[in-house]
């Protein structure tokens, strides 16, 4: 499973860019807002600057011919970059047009399997099934990741399965079970994988015994 981090913070990026896990980004109108980005094309172009994996950044557009002229002119920030579409009628039609023309796409807000069917018809390179908000509204965000990955398999559709909106480790681990090809995370969820209290009371205790070890040969 490729692990992206879900985030316009450079900071976060680069941290977890160190770790050596981090395979891509993924980037939205709010989380650009959130950190106060003021010239969208200068900030995805410091991003891809720090990550060598896919960095999906997202039209703004709704209409057919607006979302492929501000596609195109996304696309050309970086040879990284991902064009990120929301999966809406008119988005359906300018992934297949991104598709024809060799520009990868990421097709968002998607919440249903028979939406991410029409998403890998049209050729769209991922797909983003948020798990979060399906969760939200009593539903089961996995079930959704695991239809959408037997789907996908059945057919051989070339589309990667990328869970979004993951809240919590869990959403991680279960993704990956099912067969998910990528995950897109906060950092703190990308940090909270490492954790485990048994690993800080190992060392903890390594710690402690080593230190009685040294005074005991002075």
């Amino acid at each position: 499973m490729k692990f992206f981090i879900d985030t316009a913070d450079l900071d976060e990026i680069q941290e977890a860019n160190d770790l050596g896990v981090l395979d891509g980004v993924t980037t939205n109108p709010s989380l650009c807002h959130k950190v106060g980005v003021s010239d969208f094309e200068g900030h995805i172009a410091k991003i891809c600057q720090i990550v060598e994996g896919d960095v999906s950044a997202e039209v703004i557009s709704t209409k057919y011919a607006d979302i492929v002229a501000e596609g195109r002119n996304i696309a050309s920030i970086a040879d990284n970059v991902v064009v990120k579409v929301p999966l809406i009628k008119d988005g359906i039609k300018a992934i297949k047009t991104f598709t024809e023309e060799g520009i990868k796409t990421n097709c968002t807000l998607c919440f249903s399997a028979t939406q991410a069917m029409i998403a890998a018809k049209a050729g769209a390179t991922y797909i983003s099934p948020f798990i979060g908000r399906v969760d939200d509204i009593s539903s089961d965000g996995m079930t959704l990741i695991e239809d959408i990955v037997q789907i996908y398999a059945n057919y051989g559709f070339a589309t990667e399965v990328l869970a979004a909106s993951i809240r919590h480790p869990l959403h991680v681990l279960e993704a990956a079970r099912i067969g998910a090809d990528v995950a897109t995370m906060p950092l703190k969820v990308i940090e909270q994988l490492l954790k485990h209290p048994l690993t800080d009371n190992g060392l903890e205790r390594f710690l402690a015994d080593w230190d009685k070890l040294q005074e005991s040969l002075k």
